[in-house]
């Protein structure tokens, strides 16, 4: 099934790497905050992958419309989620866009838990009577296995966010996982052996439902890839500057417009 080749590049560009809030947050005066480095400026979290002049989006929240008007996107092969919170899923709307100008639909990849939730989010894309100004979706339900865009393979891993499953995704060496708690010893093996790997990590502290910076490094220390990038992050993480240089060496802090290739 899978295509990807030693010799193809899989570029991904981090569109966002804030939390669901954001940062800076609304009426917070912190350091994080009123920085003026643009990297503690953080969308809500999603990647770009583009392989094999194939472009997928993973998750679009409230801030889609104004990350591809930022990274000039022209053209969306799909879009695919890894949950149903509205910071994942809230800028569905503005596929539309790429509806009129490619004129097609755009196929959107989800399990059936998060389908329901975007039927019930979005319902006048799915009403008898179609709204014409909707977007034009064709919906594939995935589950924990493999599947297949355009010839290339992702690979569903199972996580949880403390009590809701979350989907990361393996395409080539390149791993993706975010709002994630704990990973089973089963799901990890789906995950060895990738180059790069991205964790969220929402603060320093302990949180019920995602990593720390403490537990993302030490899952990455664990799987050993040749980088691994944090995301998801809060203002509470700290400045991006200072924060970095307290990583092992081959972990970084994503920032939104990061271009790395796998």
């Amino acid at each position: 099934m899978m295509i990807i080749k030693n010799r193809d590049t899989i570029r991904v560009t981090f569109l966002g790497t804030g939390t669901s809030i954001g940062v800076p947050v609304i009426t917070c005066d912190c350091p994080v905050c009123l920085s003026e480095d643009p990297k503690d400026n953080r969308f809500r979290t999603s990647v770009m992958v583009q392989v094999n002049n194939r472009t997928f989006v993973i998750d679009c929240g409230p801030d889609f419309r104004i990350q591809m008007l930022r990274e000039h996107v022209s053209s969306l092969d799909a879009v695919i989620f890894t949950h149903e919170h509205r910071d994942h899923i809230a800028g569905i709307d503005d596929i539309r866009a790429f509806n009129y100008v490619l004129n097609k639909k755009i196929d959107i990849y989800a399990t059936e838990p998060v389908i329901s939730a975007i039927r019930t989010e979005f319902p006048y894309i799915f009403s008898d009577s179609r709204y014409f100004g909707a977007p034009q979706l064709t919906i594939h339900c995935i589950d924990d296995q493999p599947f297949s865009i355009n010839n290339i393979e992702f690979i569903p891993i199972r996580v949880l966010h403390e009590n809701l499953p979350v989907t990361g995704f393996r395409i080539g060496d390149f791993t993706y996982i975010t709002d994630a708690s704990s990973i089973t010893e089963e799901e990890k093996e789906k995950i060895k052996g990738s180059k790069v790997i991205v964790l969220n990590a929402l603060r320093n502290s302990h949180h019920v439902s995602h990593f720390s910076v403490g537990e993302a490094v030490n899952l990455l220390e664990e799987m050993k890839p040749e980088a691994g990038y944090l995301t998801h992050l809060s203002h509470f993480v700290g400045l991006h500057e200072e924060v970095n240089r307290s990583l092992p060496d081959f972990i970084k802090l994503a920032y939104d417009g990061l271009i790395i290739d796998v």
